[in-house]
């Protein structure tokens, strides 16, 4: 796991780092997995996750699952907040590392870096959004689309603030 040197992570962060596959460009910048980081309310989970998010600068938000087939986003960042069940998701790619996520957790994918749902729970649901409201690509494993998604990403600025936390949150300490 990566950690910024000085830098003590809240309880319950957790970081891994991709590098590219040749087949998805994945990212230097560590994936960052906050367990139970948001405490949904048992009435409006979905309203929580982005009322926590928004107030940090991270909106387009939309609810749903994660692709069963792996993917990146090559122009932006994105953080997920799991609404509800649990899930074991890939990140990284075909070799990547299976990371299980359940109702309260947060995950921050750096751009670039690969996703896909393994398996789910019949209930399983996320709230995802983007630092200053960006627009996504979705990008499927494709060997001839990594140079091009490579400079995209390269020009990314680095989010303002953590999707939870803000200022003083992991993202900014780790991702600098």
């Amino acid at each position: 796991m990566a950690q910024a040197k000085g830098y003590n992570a809240p309880l319950g962060t957790e970081t891994y780092v991709f590098r590219s596959s040749g087949i998805v460009p994945n990212s230097s910048l560590p994936l960052i997995v906050r367990r139970g980081a948001v405490s949904p309310s048992e009435h409006d989970a979905v309203r929580t996750f982005k009322a926590t998010f928004a107030k940090n600068g991270w909106t387009n938000a939309w609810i749903n699952g994660i692709h069963d087939f792996h993917h990146y986003h090559s122009n932006t960042h994105e953080v997920l907040g799991i609404v509800s069940g649990s899930a074991r998701v890939r990140f990284g790619g075909e070799d990547g590392d299976l990371v299980g996520v359940s109702a309260g957790d947060v995950v921050i994918i750096p751009a670039g870096v690969a996703h896909a749902c393994i398996e789910s729970s019949d209930d399983f649901a996320v709230v995802g959004a983007y630092p200053g409201g960006a627009d996504y690509d979705t990008i499927r494993d494709d060997p001839g689309a990594l140079a091009a998604s490579q400079q995209r990403i390269a020009q990314l600025p680095l989010p303002d603030a953590d999707p939870v936390d803000g200022a003083d949150g992991p993202l900014v300490k780790l991702w600098t």
